[in-house]
């Protein structure tokens, strides 16, 4: 079921659908088109090629990017990733289906206004880098502009601009030859950075790379997307990459997108038995975050409130503790039930007297790797502070060294034993 219609006129705004296919088929073999009139339409790809010597490539594909988004294409060998991503812009023609990007319908262009719109709308960066060995760094950077036909001094300026952000200056004048290969990749990258398109395809970039190098490239990637803010299409079949740079995740098998989320559904929710095992070696510290493992922090209690009342809250919410908060219900302490009883066993009036003010904090978007340390460094759970520093929720310390083991991954999202800390 298609959401909504992708206005041909709409300008590029925040969360709107840059790309979105309907309904996508390619089929290899002679007169394709006859598997659609045939019953074995709906049979399995080895089935449909064993009875008509067709290959289905893509099968029924539909899925919106919105603008500013990393989506992540993965998949085996033989999934569809690559077929997919050559046919958004017509590398490959769909053999059915329709292709929507920037508002334009892609397989109605024809061919002089589908180059015109590769060059200005899009650009690929290839696993091989494709550079013009005879060029040097900045007239490779340039090249796409130079095909629009910009005048060279317009089409320099942006292309040393570019550059300079991928942290190439200085080798501008060098030829591909003296690069290495991050090196020559990070060229591959400035030049599409350079012709701003709408949208960027990206099949396997990094997978060529050594493995330091890789990880180099897709920290300048992340790093780029956080100023940049450009809409990514990434193909490929190393599952830790596409956690680390993913906004969302559609995984592949058989033609076919079978589950598409975002890193921290596709570890935690896997949709079907092929889904968990692909993603079984993942490992979850790096993708969960504290907003999901938290618990709610019912009721609120606060400063004001004497000793015997939060005695009462405490023992209510089957807790042996509590975070004291202010009139903003944010965090100014932490009280256990060993120092409230003894508290209200001395006559104490206020829970200031008897609280710790020294305790960790985290906000909901962190990682459990990154929380890793703040378990460590205190004995009291973490605090889950919102933008403003209002209390969300907090995470004991079990869960956190828990959510580090992936067969205790499971265990650390259920309910937790009621006097545990």
């Amino acid at each position: 079921m298609i959401e909504s219609e992708v206005s041909s006129s709409a300008p590029l705004e925040a969360g709107e659908v840059i790309l979105e296919t309907r309904g996508l088929w390619k089929i290899f073999g002679e007169n394709p088109q006859r598997l659609f009139k045939s019953d074995l339409k709906d049979e399995s790809k080895e089935k449909i090629q064993e009875e008509t010597g067709l290959v289905v490539g893509l099968r029924d594909i539909s899925f919106k990017v919105h603008k500013g988004e990393i989506f992540v294409l993965m998949g085996l060998s033989g999934s569809g990733k690559s077929t997919l991503i050559r046919n958004l812009i017509r590398l490959v023609d769909p053999t059915a289906g329709e292709i929507f990007i920037s508002g334009k319908e892609i397989c109605a262009l024809d061919d002089k206004e589908l180059m015109e719109f590769r060059r200005r709308s899009t650009a690929m960066v290839f696993q091989a880098f494709g550079l013009l060995p005879h060029y040097t760094v900045l007239e490779n950077v340039a090249y796409g502009l130079k095909i629009r036909g910009m005048p060279i001094e317009e089409r320099m300026k942006i292309a040393q601009e570019a550059v300079e952000t991928v942290g190439l200056q200085g080798w501008e004048e060098y030829l591909p030859s003296s690069l290495s290969g991050g090196m020559q990749q990070r060229v591959g990258l400035a030049r599409a950075l350079a012709a701003d398109p709408d949208l960027m395809l990206l099949d396997e970039p990094f997978s060529g790379l050594d493995p330091l190098i890789r990880r180099e490239m897709q920290d300048e990637l992340i790093q780029l997307q956080s100023e940049l803010h450009k809409t990514m299409i990434f193909v490929t079949h190393d599952l830790q990459e596409a956690l680390k740079i993913a906004d969302r995740i559609a995984i592949m098998q058989n033609g076919q997108i079978i589950q598409i989320g975002t890193p921290e559904e596709i570890i935690s929710e896997p949709g079907s038995d092929y889904v968990q095992e692909f993603v079984r070696d993942a490992y979850p510290a790096t993708v969960l975050t504290a907003g999901t493992i938290m618990e709610e922090n019912e009721p609120d209690i606060h400063v004001w409130q004497g000793p015997k009342v939060i005695h009462t809250l405490i023992h209510r919410s089957k807790r042996d503790f509590a975070f004291i908060l202010d009139k903003r219900n944010c965090p100014v302490g932490f009280l256990n039930h060993k120092a409230l009883e003894k508290l209200i066993k001395d006559g104490g009036e206020r829970v200031d007297q008897a609280m710790d003010t020294e305790f960790e904090t985290c906000t909901p978007d962190m990682t459990v790797e990154e929380l890793f340390p703040l378990a460590t460094a205190s004995p009291h759970p973490i605090a889950v502070l919102d933008d403003v520093g209002k209390l969300v929720g907090y995470i004991r310390n079990h869960t956190i060294i828990e959510s580090m083991i992936q067969e205790d991954f499971e265990d650390s999202l259920e309910e937790p034993e009621d006097t545990d800390v």
